[in-house]
């Protein structure tokens, strides 16, 4: 399983298989009864001369971690649900030329799809995390152990946000890990990915943490595990372990311009995942926090301008208009430094904070105004609209989460503004709608050549649409048409 996010070449670490494509906090404590597998013995040689110890320090031995917790990593084999094939449709051209010349169209659906990715247990009765990638679309999902028994799985939830996703299979007694804290990971520190590259069953890779909190360009609220554990189709899913043979993120991405590994993985941090997971399990969806801002990274020269010491923060571009932060007194221009305490270094840092306090509840925030730092206390509400669950594997996506999109109408004042009759303003965005270049801020206005002025018109006209859809679109005082292909293409 493999999504691409072209132009970029991140794509996700699924397997692809037979050339079908499927698209894709609190820390548990640890399980006393579980073996724990110690830090691996290290050989020290004896330092030549002109050297330190550090440096002639023999590598890890990751044997013990392997055998006390690969038998809880799975394989995981999906068939996608099958698709009407492109030339059944009525409005497909070569529909109507086959037609017309007295032939049938062929009939019935295209093949159903297939992959593989990973997974790991988090439970003995059969509860597995694997990411949403690559069980999303799925019609049949099958799971097998190291020891080769087979389950059929049922889907719980998946979260396309997070790209987390919880299979269960019916056991008991079966293998699980133990989770870690992914906040303590240091650049430079020993990791080892397990899963089922190209389908070759608990595969062993090892590397090191190469930066924490990464950003993605459809990531926003996940800040990733970047490491040079080798990670490659059907990796997707599986656990990525530290040393005390804690998991502490899931493998999700990679970095490539040819499809396969190229020293450059990205895992999602356990805590997100377990936060996720609890929630799927518990109501089947998931809530996120929000504040009504659009904020955007901190240069040089901006920070220049605000008096920053350095470039660090999320700067408010703009405030909805009777949102948790205008109420509370956030302008734009202010600079959110921190977050209950937790220094922000990057917008996407801020996005992931606040989606993982629940709403209802407060946060505060160290703003930088006037060249000068404040504290301010914001109410946070509910992220309510764009691609946040799907549970049961059979309930209908709304038409702007099916391309990614956040959407909400204009206020009045907005609509003044932006001289525009009516429209719907994008709050977040990430899926097809990023990848086709439609941005936070922009005013959808029209859709296939109809205007919108709500969220159900939209849905509307994305679910009568096919393949892609036009959207006109206002940005920064122009109108564009933007095409976005349905289901990602």
């Amino acid at each position: 399983m493999m999504k691409s996010l072209s132009p970029s070449p991140i794509r996700a670490a699924g397997a692809l298989v037979a050339a079908a494509l499927v698209i894709g906090a609190c820390g548990r404590p640890a399980d006393p009864s579980h073996p724990v597998a110690t830090a691996p013995a290290q050989q020290t040689l004896p330092p030549s001369p002109g050297t330190t110890a550090a440096a002639v320090r023999g590598l890890p031995d990751f044997t013990e971690l392997v055998a006390s917790y690969g038998p809880a990593v799975v394989n995981i084999t999906v068939v996608e649900k099958s698709r009407p094939a492109e030339s059944d449709t009525p409005d497909d051209p070569l529909h109507d030329f086959l037609r017309r010349f007295g032939a049938q169209p062929h009939g019935g659906a295209e093949p159903p799809a297939r992959g593989e990715g990973s997974g790991f247990i988090v439970s003995p009765d059969g509860t597995i995390l694997t990411n949403a990638h690559v069980v999303a679309d799925a019609s049949e999902v099958t799971v097998r152990l190291t020891d080769r028994r087979e389950f059929t799985a049922k889907v719980v939830g998946v979260d396309q946000r997070t790209d987390v996703a919880v299979i269960k299979i019916d056991g008991k007694d079966l293998p699980t890990v133990r989770f870690g804290d992914a906040s303590k990971l240091r650049p430079g520190e020993w990791v080892i990915a397990i899963g089922s590259p190209f389908g070759f069953d608990n595969s062993v890779t090892a590397g090191i943490v190469s930066a924490t909190s990464r950003s993605l360009p459809d990531g926003q609220y996940t800040p990733f595990i970047q490491t040079d554990a080798a990670v490659n189709p059907g990796n997707s899913g599986g656990p990525l372990f530290n040393m005390a043979g804690e998991v502490v993120g899931i493998n999700s991405q990679i970095y490539s311009r040819t499809g396969g590994f190229m020293g450059i993985s990205f895992a999602i941090p356990i805590d997100i995942a377990i936060n996720v997971k609890d929630q799927l399990v518990k109501t089947g969806r998931v809530q996120r926090g929000r504040i009504g801002v659009l904020i955007q990274d901190v240069g040089q020269q901006l920070a220049d301008s605000f008096g920053l010491d350095r470039p660090r923060g999320a700067l408010v571009s703009q405030v909805e208009n009777a949102g948790p932060a205008a109420k509370a007194g956030i302008k734009a221009g202010d600079v959110i430094l921190g977050v209950n305490g937790t220094p922000i270094e990057r917008s996407g840092q801020l996005s992931s904070v606040i989606s993982q306090v629940k709403p209802g509840g407060k946060v505060e925030l160290e703003v930088w105004r006037d060249r000068a730092s404040r504290k301010i206390q914001v109410d946070v509400a509910e992220l309510k609209e764009g691609r946040v669950t799907r549970t049961g594997g059979d309930e209908p996506q709304r038409g702007g989460a099916k391309l990614g999109l956040s959407l909400r109408p204009l206020t009045p004042a907005e609509r003044r503004a932006a001289g525009v009759d009516a429209g719907l303003v994008v709050e977040e965005v990430s899926g097809v709608a990023a990848s086709a270049d439609v941005r936070a801020g922009d005013i959808v206005i029209g859709a296939n050549g109809q205007k919108v002025s709500s969220v159900e018109e939209f849905d509307a006209q994305v679910d009568k649409s096919k393949r892609s859809i036009a959207l006109l679109v206002s940005r920064g005082g122009t109108t564009i048409f933007i095409p976005v292909r349905i289901g990602g293409g």
